[in-house]
């Protein structure tokens, strides 16, 4: 009875590392936390996106008319009472305009990123636990990729989906994330891969491999969780990329198509009334240049709270 009374208590290996990997999970996310809502700029940011955001969401109920309502006799007006933003060239209400484009811009901006995130893990992830062989034909499938331009890469994919039953839905706007999602997801690949590659030499991934650990679970609990935070900020920069790589598409015509809005074609349209008034350009575009320095600002400070080497 002695014996058993002193003898000391024995965890599984598995318990103490899930137990210390938890410990250490919560410290991370809340350190990271803390070091985020110190930085003014990235709240300022976010704030900006929320707001944005959320009247996007809502648009039928703040908008004080339909994106394609359209006023008679009030081409290409000045603000006023009636209409804060003034009206364009077609006589629709710019300010309703805006907002309506503030939804199919996010939505290009935060879709487009699922399809990078899965693309660029998948490829990534692959690249780095599949060999030589593997990792040489993904790597040299992404460097092809890689040398085209985006644009026009992206040109080349909408006008090879322009013949097929994708190309009118929802006003070529699942096209404009396809196209852009296929060329996005060269950098993140890249990042998962060197990640990947630099955490299976680690001490704590020999030690797993040693225990006789899955490579499923070795993956997921002890590889995965540690690319979290350099993906997240590589994300956040790319919503805006992607949001004004929709608005170069849909300037030069070929993005999302009228009657829906967005405010690269809103530039568009306002365009050829710019030495008359510049309002209906100048709206659309102040939007996205805010929305692109608050993703900026937002993607700074993430990456500042994520950095383990400022801790």
């Amino acid at each position: 009875m002695a014996e058993e009374t002193l003898r000391p208590r024995v965890e599984p290996i598995d318990a103490l590392s899930d137990a210390a990997a938890t410990r250490y999970s919560r410290g991370l996310w809340g350190d990271a936390f803390r070091r985020l809502i110190r930085n003014r700029l990235a709240i300022l940011g976010l704030l900006i996106i929320v707001v944005v955001s959320l009247a996007a969401i809502f648009a039928p109920l703040v908008s004080p008319e339909r994106y394609d309502t359209l006023f008679h006799g009030q081409v290409a007006q000045d603000p006023s009472w009636s209409h804060p933003f003034g009206t364009n060239g077609t006589t629709q209400d710019t300010l309703s305009r805006v907002i309506y484009g503030g939804r199919n811009s996010l939505s290009v901006g935060i879709f487009v990123q699922f399809i990078i995130l899965i693309l660029g893990v998948a490829i990534g992830g692959a690249a780095a636990l599949g060999g030589k062989a593997i990792d040489g034909i993904l790597m040299r499938l992404t460097d092809i990729v890689y040398a085209f331009p985006d644009l026009l890469f992206v040109i080349m994919l909408r006008q090879v989906l322009t013949g097929t039953p994708l190309a009118d839905y929802v006003g070529g706007l699942f096209v404009v994330f396809l196209a852009i999602g296929l060329v996005g997801w060269v950098n993140l690949a890249r990042l998962v891969r060197a990640q990947m590659l630099t955490l299976k030499e680690r001490d704590f991934v020999l030690a797993a491999e040693a225990m006789g650990a899955s490579r499923f679970r070795i993956v997921t609990q002890h590889m995965l969780p540690h690319t979290v935070g350099p993906v997240i900020v590589t994300l956040t920069f790319g919503i805006p990329s992607a949001i004004f790589l929709s608005a170069t598409l849909s300037f030069i015509g070929i993005g999302i198509q009228p009657p829906l809005a967005d405010w690269g074609n809103m530039i568009f349209d306002g365009y050829g009334y710019v030495l008359a008034t510049p309002w209906p350009i100048f709206f659309p575009a102040i939007t996205l240049a805010i929305i692109f320095l608050s993703f900026q600002f937002l993607g700074d400070g993430l990456r500042d709270a994520l950095d383990p080497r400022s801790r």
